[in-house]
Protein backbone atom coordinates (compact mmCIF):
# COMPACT_ATOMS: atom_id res chain seq x y z
CA UNK A 1 0.00 0.00 0.00
CA UNK A 2 1.58 3.49 -0.79
CA UNK A 3 2.58 5.57 1.84
CA UNK A 4 0.50 8.70 2.28
CA UNK A 5 2.76 11.71 2.36
CA UNK A 6 2.22 15.24 3.27
CA UNK A 7 4.64 18.20 2.15
CA UNK A 8 5.02 21.13 4.65
CA UNK A 9 7.02 24.12 2.72
CA UNK A 10 5.86 24.25 -0.96
CA UNK A 11 9.06 26.65 -2.10
CA UNK A 12 11.08 25.29 -5.22
CA UNK A 13 12.42 22.17 -2.89
CA UNK A 14 9.03 21.38 -2.07
CA UNK A 15 7.38 21.04 -5.26
CA UNK A 16 10.40 19.23 -6.64
CA UNK A 17 9.46 16.66 -3.85
CA UNK A 18 5.77 16.85 -4.46
CA UNK A 19 6.97 15.68 -8.14
CA UNK A 20 8.96 12.59 -7.04
CA UNK A 21 6.12 11.42 -4.91
CA UNK A 22 3.57 11.71 -7.59
CA UNK A 23 5.59 9.72 -9.67
CA UNK A 24 6.35 7.14 -7.17
CA UNK A 25 4.26 3.69 -7.05
CA UNK A 26 5.13 3.51 -3.19
CA UNK A 27 3.79 7.25 -2.33
CA UNK A 28 0.62 9.10 -2.38
CA UNK A 29 1.03 12.24 -2.12
CA UNK A 30 -2.52 13.74 0.03
CA UNK A 31 -1.55 17.08 1.50
CA UNK A 32 0.85 20.85 0.81
CA UNK A 33 1.19 22.74 3.40
CA UNK A 34 2.35 26.46 3.70
CA UNK A 35 1.87 29.41 5.80
CA UNK A 36 2.16 31.96 2.55
CA UNK A 37 -1.33 31.05 1.18
CA UNK A 38 -0.53 31.66 -2.10
CA UNK A 39 2.47 29.10 -2.28
CA UNK A 40 0.01 26.65 -0.90
CA UNK A 41 -2.63 26.98 -2.76
CA UNK A 42 -0.80 26.74 -6.26
CA UNK A 43 0.79 23.58 -5.16
CA UNK A 44 -2.39 22.21 -4.38
CA UNK A 45 -3.68 22.94 -8.15
CA UNK A 46 -0.30 22.16 -9.32
CA UNK A 47 -0.44 18.55 -7.86
CA UNK A 48 -4.85 17.77 -7.28
CA UNK A 49 -4.48 17.86 -3.69
CA UNK A 50 -5.74 19.59 -0.82
CA UNK A 51 -4.08 22.96 0.44
CA UNK A 52 -3.42 23.43 4.14
CA UNK A 53 -2.03 26.69 6.08
CA UNK A 54 -0.88 25.02 9.08
CA UNK A 55 1.02 21.82 10.08
CA UNK A 56 -1.69 21.38 12.81
CA UNK A 57 -4.32 21.87 10.34
CA UNK A 58 -3.06 19.31 7.97
CA UNK A 59 -2.01 16.45 10.67
CA UNK A 60 -5.74 16.72 12.34
CA UNK A 61 -7.53 16.67 8.94
CA UNK A 62 -5.45 14.07 7.65
CA UNK A 63 -4.51 11.57 10.66
CA UNK A 64 -4.01 9.26 8.50
CA UNK A 65 -0.85 10.75 6.91
CA UNK A 66 2.32 8.20 6.85
CA UNK A 67 4.54 10.67 5.88
CA UNK A 68 5.68 14.31 6.73
CA UNK A 69 8.41 15.94 4.26
CA UNK A 70 9.39 19.46 5.91
CA UNK A 71 11.02 21.51 2.81
CA UNK A 72 10.94 24.66 4.95
CA UNK A 73 13.87 27.36 4.53
CA UNK A 74 14.57 29.79 7.24
CA UNK A 75 18.10 31.06 7.92
CA UNK A 76 20.78 29.30 6.74
CA UNK A 77 18.38 27.42 5.12
CA UNK A 78 17.53 25.28 8.02
CA UNK A 79 15.54 27.69 11.20
CA UNK A 80 12.33 26.79 9.45
CA UNK A 81 12.87 22.83 10.18
CA UNK A 82 12.93 22.15 13.98
CA UNK A 83 9.58 23.07 14.64
CA UNK A 84 7.55 21.46 11.92
CA UNK A 85 9.36 18.16 12.35
CA UNK A 86 9.19 18.48 16.15
CA UNK A 87 5.61 18.97 15.94
CA UNK A 88 5.17 16.02 13.47
CA UNK A 89 7.44 13.63 15.39
CA UNK A 90 6.11 14.33 18.95
CA UNK A 91 2.69 12.97 17.07
CA UNK A 92 4.57 9.79 15.57
CA UNK A 93 4.57 10.56 12.14
CA UNK A 94 8.02 9.36 10.13
CA UNK A 95 9.35 12.59 8.93
CA UNK A 96 11.65 13.25 6.26
CA UNK A 97 13.69 17.04 6.66
CA UNK A 98 15.65 18.41 3.86
CA UNK A 99 19.28 19.91 4.42
CA UNK A 100 20.79 20.89 6.71
CA UNK A 101 18.19 19.24 9.05
CA UNK A 102 18.77 22.51 11.11
CA UNK A 103 21.16 25.85 11.82
CA UNK A 104 21.52 25.01 15.07
CA UNK A 105 23.03 21.64 16.09
CA UNK A 106 21.45 21.61 19.45
CA UNK A 107 17.80 21.34 17.61
CA UNK A 108 19.27 19.07 15.43
CA UNK A 109 20.37 16.42 18.43
CA UNK A 110 16.72 16.99 19.89
CA UNK A 111 15.15 16.32 16.49
CA UNK A 112 16.98 12.78 16.36
CA UNK A 113 16.68 12.09 20.13
CA UNK A 114 12.65 12.66 19.88
CA UNK A 115 12.54 10.18 16.79
CA UNK A 116 14.51 7.53 18.73
CA UNK A 117 12.08 7.75 21.57
CA UNK A 118 8.95 7.57 19.21
CA UNK A 119 10.63 5.11 17.24
CA UNK A 120 9.96 6.83 14.16
CA UNK A 121 11.72 7.49 10.87
CA UNK A 122 13.68 10.85 10.81
CA UNK A 123 15.19 11.38 7.53
CA UNK A 124 17.55 14.54 6.03
CA UNK A 125 17.51 14.82 2.03
CA UNK A 126 21.16 14.12 1.33
CA UNK A 127 20.81 13.05 -2.15
CA UNK A 128 24.69 13.71 -3.92
CA UNK A 129 25.51 10.06 -3.60
CA UNK A 130 22.06 8.78 -4.74
CA UNK A 131 23.67 8.24 -8.26
CA UNK A 132 25.06 5.62 -10.82
CA UNK A 133 28.61 6.36 -10.30
CA UNK A 134 28.34 6.66 -6.63
CA UNK A 135 26.83 3.39 -7.37
CA UNK A 136 29.64 2.08 -8.94
CA UNK A 137 32.32 3.21 -7.11
CA UNK A 138 30.86 1.74 -3.78
CA UNK A 139 30.51 -1.29 -6.02
CA UNK A 140 34.27 -1.07 -6.58
CA UNK A 141 35.21 -0.41 -3.02
CA UNK A 142 32.85 -3.39 -1.91
CA UNK A 143 34.69 -5.75 -4.24
CA UNK A 144 38.36 -4.75 -2.88
CA UNK A 145 39.87 -3.05 -5.71
CA UNK A 146 39.92 0.29 -3.96
CA UNK A 147 42.18 -1.49 -1.41
CA UNK A 148 43.05 0.50 1.90
CA UNK A 149 41.96 3.92 2.11
CA UNK A 150 44.39 6.54 1.44
CA UNK A 151 42.94 9.88 0.83
CA UNK A 152 40.01 11.22 -0.34
CA UNK A 153 39.63 14.82 -2.31
CA UNK A 154 36.24 16.59 -2.75
CA UNK A 155 35.56 19.66 -4.90
CA UNK A 156 32.15 21.30 -4.43
CA UNK A 157 30.46 24.25 -5.22
CA UNK A 158 29.06 27.22 -7.22
CA UNK A 159 30.87 28.67 -10.18
CA UNK A 160 31.36 32.67 -10.74
CA UNK A 161 33.77 35.44 -10.16
CA UNK A 162 33.81 39.26 -9.24
CA UNK A 163 32.07 39.91 -12.44
CA UNK A 164 29.42 38.46 -11.44
CA UNK A 165 29.00 38.77 -7.49
CA UNK A 166 25.15 39.53 -6.94
CA UNK A 167 26.15 41.79 -3.88
CA UNK A 168 25.14 41.74 -0.58
CA UNK A 169 22.48 38.55 -0.33
CA UNK A 170 19.30 38.63 2.52
CA UNK A 171 19.38 38.85 5.98
CA UNK A 172 19.07 34.85 6.46
CA UNK A 173 22.23 34.64 4.19
CA UNK A 174 24.47 37.71 6.13
CA UNK A 175 25.90 35.64 8.54
CA UNK A 176 29.95 34.41 8.44
CA UNK A 177 29.18 30.36 8.34
CA UNK A 178 25.80 30.53 6.10
CA UNK A 179 27.26 28.67 2.93
CA UNK A 180 28.85 26.39 5.67
CA UNK A 181 25.65 25.48 7.50
CA UNK A 182 23.34 25.04 4.52
CA UNK A 183 25.64 23.52 2.20
CA UNK A 184 28.32 21.82 3.46
CA UNK A 185 26.35 19.15 5.12
CA UNK A 186 26.36 17.23 1.42
CA UNK A 187 30.02 17.09 1.29
CA UNK A 188 30.26 15.71 4.18
CA UNK A 189 27.68 13.42 3.72
CA UNK A 190 29.67 12.25 0.80
CA UNK A 191 32.97 11.78 2.45
CA UNK A 192 31.50 10.15 5.30
CA UNK A 193 29.76 7.54 2.67
CA UNK A 194 32.43 6.68 1.12
CA UNK A 195 35.67 6.56 3.55
CA UNK A 196 33.40 6.42 7.16
CA UNK A 197 33.13 8.23 10.25
CA UNK A 198 35.29 11.55 10.64
CA UNK A 199 37.73 11.81 13.91
CA UNK A 200 39.51 15.26 13.20
CA UNK A 201 38.81 18.48 11.65
CA UNK A 202 41.08 21.19 10.47
CA UNK A 203 39.00 24.48 9.07
CA UNK A 204 40.20 27.80 7.11
CA UNK A 205 37.85 30.27 6.13
CA UNK A 206 37.65 33.24 3.63
CA UNK A 207 36.45 35.43 1.52
CA UNK A 208 37.42 37.30 -1.78
CA UNK A 209 37.91 40.77 -1.60
CA UNK A 210 34.40 41.92 -3.82
CA UNK A 211 32.65 40.63 -0.92
CA UNK A 212 35.15 42.47 2.11
CA UNK A 213 34.43 45.57 -0.39
CA UNK A 214 30.93 45.19 -0.18
CA UNK A 215 30.95 44.26 3.88
CA UNK A 216 29.68 40.64 2.74
CA UNK A 217 29.38 39.04 6.54
CA UNK A 218 30.13 35.27 4.20
CA UNK A 219 32.87 33.17 4.89
CA UNK A 220 32.25 32.00 1.33
CA UNK A 221 35.41 30.25 1.03
CA UNK A 222 35.57 26.80 2.68
CA UNK A 223 38.92 24.66 3.05
CA UNK A 224 38.75 22.20 5.24
CA UNK A 225 41.31 18.90 6.49
CA UNK A 226 39.82 16.02 7.81
CA UNK A 227 40.90 12.70 9.69
CA UNK A 228 38.67 9.40 9.13
CA UNK A 229 38.62 6.96 11.67
CA UNK A 230 40.43 4.36 9.77
CA UNK A 231 43.39 6.54 9.55
CA UNK A 232 43.16 7.75 5.82
CA UNK A 233 42.77 11.62 5.12
CA UNK A 234 40.39 13.96 3.39
CA UNK A 235 40.28 17.64 2.00
CA UNK A 236 37.03 19.16 1.29
CA UNK A 237 37.36 22.35 -1.46
CA UNK A 238 33.96 24.56 -1.40
CA UNK A 239 33.26 28.01 -2.55
CA UNK A 240 30.01 29.85 -3.31
CA UNK A 241 30.48 31.76 -6.96
CA UNK A 242 33.75 32.77 -6.31
CA UNK A 243 36.02 31.67 -8.71
CA UNK A 244 35.33 29.24 -11.36
CA UNK A 245 36.30 25.50 -10.59
CA UNK A 246 38.40 23.78 -13.45
CA UNK A 247 38.84 19.65 -13.86
CA UNK A 248 35.85 18.38 -12.74
CA UNK A 249 33.25 20.62 -12.50
CA UNK A 250 31.01 21.88 -10.08
CA UNK A 251 31.41 18.75 -7.99
CA UNK A 252 34.61 16.15 -8.13
CA UNK A 253 35.05 13.71 -5.69
CA UNK A 254 38.37 11.75 -5.85
CA UNK A 255 39.15 8.87 -3.35
CA UNK A 256 42.27 6.91 -3.71
CA UNK A 257 43.45 3.25 -2.06
CA UNK A 258 46.30 0.70 -2.16
CA UNK A 259 44.71 -0.96 -5.11
CA UNK A 260 43.12 1.88 -6.90
CA UNK A 261 41.35 4.95 -7.58
CA UNK A 262 37.61 6.64 -8.13
CA UNK A 263 37.13 9.89 -9.39
CA UNK A 264 32.91 11.29 -9.67
CA UNK A 265 32.54 14.30 -11.95
CA UNK A 266 29.51 16.51 -11.57
CA UNK A 267 27.60 14.21 -9.17
CA UNK A 268 25.64 12.60 -11.62
CA UNK A 269 27.79 12.53 -15.25
CA UNK A 270 30.92 10.51 -15.12
CA UNK A 271 32.89 7.97 -12.98
CA UNK A 272 36.88 7.05 -13.60
CA UNK A 273 38.58 4.14 -12.08
CA UNK A 274 42.41 3.66 -12.19
CA UNK A 275 43.42 0.55 -11.27
CA UNK A 276 47.01 0.74 -9.52
CA UNK A 277 50.20 -0.56 -10.73
CA UNK A 278 50.76 -4.20 -10.85
CA UNK A 279 54.52 -5.78 -10.45
CA UNK A 280 55.43 -6.86 -13.48
CA UNK A 281 52.22 -6.08 -16.01
CA UNK A 282 52.03 -2.91 -17.76
CA UNK A 283 49.53 -0.12 -16.48
CA UNK A 284 45.88 -0.38 -17.19
CA UNK A 285 43.79 2.06 -19.29
CA UNK A 286 41.45 4.00 -16.60
CA UNK A 287 37.82 2.49 -16.48
CA UNK A 288 35.07 5.24 -17.89
CA UNK A 289 31.28 5.34 -17.06
CA UNK A 290 29.60 8.34 -18.87
CA UNK A 291 26.16 8.12 -17.75
CA UNK A 292 24.56 10.78 -20.11
CA UNK A 293 22.85 12.21 -17.52
CA UNK A 294 23.08 16.37 -17.09
CA UNK A 295 20.26 16.96 -14.23
CA UNK A 296 21.58 17.02 -11.02
CA UNK A 297 17.44 17.06 -10.19
CA UNK A 298 18.17 13.40 -11.41
CA UNK A 299 19.24 12.64 -7.49
CA UNK A 300 15.84 13.42 -5.67
CA UNK A 301 13.12 10.85 -7.11
CA UNK A 302 16.37 8.48 -6.12
CA UNK A 303 16.92 9.53 -2.63
CA UNK A 304 13.26 9.77 -1.81
CA UNK A 305 12.45 6.66 -3.44
CA UNK A 306 15.39 4.80 -1.19
CA UNK A 307 13.63 6.67 2.34
CA UNK A 308 10.47 5.30 0.84
CA UNK A 309 11.62 1.65 0.59
CA UNK A 310 13.20 1.84 4.27
CA UNK A 311 9.65 2.87 5.86
CA UNK A 312 7.41 0.25 3.03
CA UNK A 313 10.11 -2.53 4.12
CA UNK A 314 10.46 -1.54 7.62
Amino acid sequence: MALKVGIVGMGGIGNVHASCYVNDELAELVAVCDIVKEKADSAAERWGVKAYYSIQDMLKDRPDIDIVDVTTSGYENGSWHYEPTMYALDLGYNVLVEKPISNDVREAREMVDLARKKDVYLGCNLNHYFTQPADRAMQYIKEGKVGEPVYCLHKVGFNGGEDVYGGVASPRWQRPYSHVKAFLAHPFSVMRYFCGEITHVQAFLNKPGVRKSADDLMLSINSIHVRFENGSVGYLLSQRGDAMFGLGGWWSFEMAGTKGTFCIENCVEKLTFWEAPRKGEAPKPPVVMNTGITDFNSTFPTRIHAFLEDITNK
